[in-house]
């Protein structure tokens, strides 16, 4: 029984031969009590010097207290952790000690910078963004807050469009053991959840901001998603389910391209908006064609047929930027001609024809540059044919088409601008683009003429029929105090002729008129009724009876019948005190909002706090001098007042 056992326990720790051999002899001297004391010695001696020989694999240090000290074993053999910043060492055999004695150490060490910041603050100095001279800085306080660490890194991620996985890259997380190794990175997955709770938060945030703030100019993106099909039905449900989700339902215009799924995509929402009862005008006005893509379409028209001049250009361009060596040695050219531009060449992309005048209106600058590297570059002429490379008639000729596509690309930046009001300014832009056509088409120069035809057939197709374009285009210029009706007619006499002009000019006019009575109607009616139900209450309040004057109906009417026949200013509609005003002074800084009305929560304070401060006998009057006002405003964030929602209801003003 001995003699089994023993080979079996030496079987476990030896290879297939050495169990073949243990097996026979322990079988062949099973009747040898000699033999057998042997073997089992021996066995055993066999087994113990095997398991000797295998190494245990050494266990990873998990602790978080390893990120601040070193391990190591002294001369005795005993197992210390020395601290990285202050030198001190401590026992931390794992059998008799543990890491407790490290962990505190951790968290009272004076040199170790993340213990410090949790017992005070420390100062920071942040130098100034707008690097102005003589100023040092700000001086701010820092303190470890592992929270604020996670949220600007979810924001870094957001703002500089990051994938998740960088979080996990060896680089960042190198950087971020030299300067924070406290913090404990998160995962992608970690990341991506922060992200969204992000977006979550941030679109409650602007839901209730949206609600207060609905008379100030906005710039948001509040949907971004896939679409199952580019129909027109398709999109304009995705465009219901974005309002709906929002809250929004009181929508005025939509301003998208000119793609036909687009046009159903409208009528779609037009409906819908009807079953929602908030259509004004029967939408007449909802659907708004961007004028930025009209600009493009018009130009890329025009520009079909480039001329020869610009097609030697392109190809010089393309030659020298096609090398390295090319481009270094057009640079010297540059430099030897003492030619000041920083711009390097760039080349056009044919569909694009904003790329086109920033490609000529470069090159063109370096014509004497584009000379020199044609006398000591042979090449540059043998690969462009030798009626290839651009003589002077050539840079004549681009010159002027950089200066017309000039025209297009600085309107088209005016109009794409999100942080002042555009709209004001569409319709003194086309009327301005339409004269500027109209000098093209008769031109004597043939290329000139031929690409004012083109673009003026695009120009007609879109904003030649008033019928056609949204009137919004210039009911926005008359309500700018800068404008109004002063020189429109002149402008539709220009662009239509002064018979046509003079018809279309009385239109607009009577549709924003039309407009004006539609929202003074409803919103009067709707104050008419709140105001009716304040009488009602208080005249049926408990406790105090309130003495109201008879409403003398008659002698209203008889008072309202003189004034009109009179002609007097209390007959007039409030678009005619606006329109009879005199014209305010076009500034570089005048701002149409802050002039058109004044803010909800100005107004609302203004009422409030005169009710509750004044006597009874006192009329309340908000309209006070526009600067001053202007001016309250700007100091009500520093007297320690919060922004109210709401406003008060009261029939619809232009100008107070």
């Amino acid at each position: 029984m001995l003699v089994r056992l023993g080979a079996v326990l030496v079987t476990s720790g030896l290879p297939a031969g050495a169990k073949q051999l243990n097996m026979d002899s322990s079988s062949s001297g099973q009747n040898d009590p000699t033999n057998t004391t042997d073997s089992t010695q021996s066995e055993q001696e066999t087994a113990t010097s095997s398991k000797s020989k295998v190494k245990r694999k050494p266990v990873m240090l998990r602790s978080t207290v390893w990120d601040y000290f070193t391990k190591f074993k002294t001369d005795n053999g005993d197992t210390k952790g020395k601290c990285n910043y202050c030198n001190k060492e401590f026992c931390c055999d794992p059998k008799r000690n543990g890491t407790t004695a490290l962990r505190n150490h951790m968290n009272t060490c004076k040199k170790h910078p993340h213990a410090i910041e949790t017992r005070q603050a420390l100062l920071d100095l942040q130098p100034n963004s707008n690097n102005v001279e003589g100023e040092v800085g700000t001086l701010t306080t820092w303190k470890y807050d592992e929270n604020a660490i996670r949220e600007a890194l979810v924001s870094m991620i957001i703002i500089d469009e990051l994938t998740f996985k960088f979080v996990e890259g060896e680089g960042f997380r190198e950087f971020m053991r030299a300067i924070c190794p406290k913090f404990k990175i998160p995962s992608r997955w970690t990341i991506s959840r922060d992200c969204y709770l992000v977006y979550v938060e941030e679109r409650s945030k602007l839901k209730s901001y949206l609600k207060r703030n609905c008379q100030r100019l906005h710039k948001k993106i509040i949907n971004f998603c896939p679409i199952t099909s580019h129909k027109g039905d398709a999109i304009g449900r995705a465009i219901e389910t974005c309002l709906l989700e929002w809250g929004l339902d009181k929508i005025f215009t939509i301003t998208v391209d000119n793609a036909s799924s687009n046009d159903i995509a409208i009528s779609y929402l037009k409906k819908k908006l009807a079953n929602w009862g908030v259509t004004v005008s029967n939408s007449d006005y909802l659907h708004m064609r961007c004028m930025a893509h009209i600009v493009n379409l018009v130009v890329m028209d025009g520009l079909k047929d480039v001329g020869e001049s610009v097609l030697k250009v392109r190809n010089a361009v393309r030659y020298i930027r096609s090398s390295p060596a090319r481009l270094k040695k057009f640079k010297e050219c540059v430099e030897y001609e003492k030619i000041d531009g920083k711009s390097s060449l760039c080349l056009d992309v044919p569909t694009r024809w904003n790329s086109t005048y920033l490609m000529l209106n470069i090159a063109q600058k370096y014509e004497r540059a584009f000379e020199r590297y044609e006398s000591q570059e042979p090449m540059f002429r043998l690969e462009l044919g030798e009626n290839g490379v651009p003589d002077f008639h050539d840079w004549s000729e681009c010159r002027k088409m950089a200066e017309m596509l000039s025209h297009f690309y600085e309107l088209t930046l005016r109009i794409s601008g999100s942080r002042y009001i555009t709209s004001n300014m569409f319709f003194g832009e086309i009327s301005d683009l339409a004269f500027i056509l109209n000098q093209w088409v008769d031109s004597t120069n043939v290329e000139v003429k031929n690409m004012g035809d083109r673009m003026k057939k695009k120009f007609d197709k879109y904003w030649g029929d008033i019928d056609k374009m949204n009137k919004l285009i210039y009911f926005a210029t008359v309500l700018d105090p800068r404008d109004k009706f002063e020189y429109m007619e002149f402008q539709f006499c220009q662009m239509h002729g002064e018979e046509k002009g003079e018809q279309l000019f009385q239109k607009v006019k009577s549709s924003l008129i039309d407009l004006f009575n539609e929202y003074k109607k409803k919103y009067q009616a709707d104050c008419e009724q709140i105001s009716d139900n304040t009488s009602s209450q208080l005249s049926s309040g408990s406790g105090s009876i309130i003495n109201l004057k008879p409403k003398l109906y008659l002698k209203h009417h008889y008072k309202k019948q003189k004034l009109e026949k009179n002609g007097g200013l209390d007959s007039k509609t409030e678009l005619e005190v606006y329109l009879n005003e005199a014209i305010q002074e076009d500034k570089e800084d005048f701002d149409l909002l802050k002039w058109s009305s004044l803010t909800p929560r100005i107004v609302e304070a203004l009422i409030c706090a005169q009710d509750w401060t004044c006597s009874s006998n006192c009329p309340i009057n908000v309209e006070e001098d526009l600067e001053e006002l202007e001016k309250f405003e700007e100091v009500l964030p520093s007297v320690g007042l919060t922004q109210l929602g709401g406003s008060s209801c009261s029939t619809p003003t232009l100008n107070s």
